[in-house]
């Protein structure tokens, strides 16, 4: 049995804190690949830098929040967003779908993601006509309550306290994200008579559509107060539709928040 010294474990330590591969260091010094693995590790772990299990850290309740950029991933997620955790992953999971006809969006969605959870990785998920970005946390939960069992518009939807009070302090931030998530500015016309000839008149809009009375509720009293006028239309006999198509409360929308690109 070959017994290699301290000496030429030191040598190897060295290349391999160096940066050099397992396996280069193997070959240059005529040592079984295990050998110089099983040194990298003990090495590793004597100063505390194994891998290991990974610590993972809350951003609400250990760290500072980037409130801004949560109030507007918070809109995102009440309306395009959903959280899933299954018995085949063992850490649940956000995903956010955005249309490929806004690849701004996405960037702006995962730009909220990063910053909202510096220490998570963010990442794309192709699909039919979109995609969605995702990202992976052990605390979605904390920083989610909302979440639970079935459809978002068939059980309740009231934000706690602390996130009110971010809604309060960011609410350009939180319609924005809802609008970019079920909202959209267009162009609308009508006729009028105008010298006897009618004319073609356009004018732009917002409108939010969502089955939730309770989400439509949080876009509504935030946008009164902000000072943005607002209507409701019907789908039907279904309030579903929140409009906003004054020209000052317009003029507000496209100051904050402004047409998905």
């Amino acid at each position: 049995m070959n017994f290699h010294g301290p000496e030429l474990r030191q040598r190897a330590l060295t290349l391999l804190r160096g940066g050099a591969k397992n396996a280069d260091v193997a070959r240059k010094l005529n040592v079984p690949a295990g050998t110089v693995s099983y040194w990298k590790h003990m090495d590793r772990a004597k100063r505390d830098e194994c891998p290991g299990a990974h610590r993972s850290f809350c951003p609400r309740c250990e760290g500072e929040l980037d409130r801004s950029a949560y109030a507007y991933l918070l809109g995102l997620y009440l309306g395009d967003g959903h959280i899933v955790q299954n018995k085949t992953m063992h850490t649940p999971s956000l995903s956010v779908a955005c249309a490929d006809s806004w690849p701004g969006l996405m960037d702006l969605c995962e730009s909220a993601m990063r910053a909202v959870f510096p220490e998570n990785s963010v990442c794309r998920v192709r699909r039919k006509g979109c995609h969605q970005v995702k990202m992976y946390s052990k605390h979605l939960w904390c920083l989610f309550p909302q979440h639970g069992p079935g459809r978002k518009h068939e059980r309740p939807i009231v934000l706690a306290n602390w996130q009110q009070e971010i809604v309060d302090a960011h609410p350009w931030e939180f319609i924005r994200g809802l609008i970019h998530s079920d909202g959209c500015r267009i162009t609308n016309w009508t006729t009028r008579l105008v010298g006897g000839e009618r004319k073609r008149y356009e004018y732009p809009r917002y409108f939010f559509a969502n089955k939730s009375d309770d989400i439509r509720k949080l876009l509504s009293d935030t946008l009164n107060k902000v000072g943005v006028e607002w209507t409701t239309l019907a789908r039907g006999s279904d309030p579903f539709n929140i409009s906003v198509a004054r020209r000052a409360s317009v003029a507000l929308m496209d100051a904050h928040v402004g047409p998905k690109y």
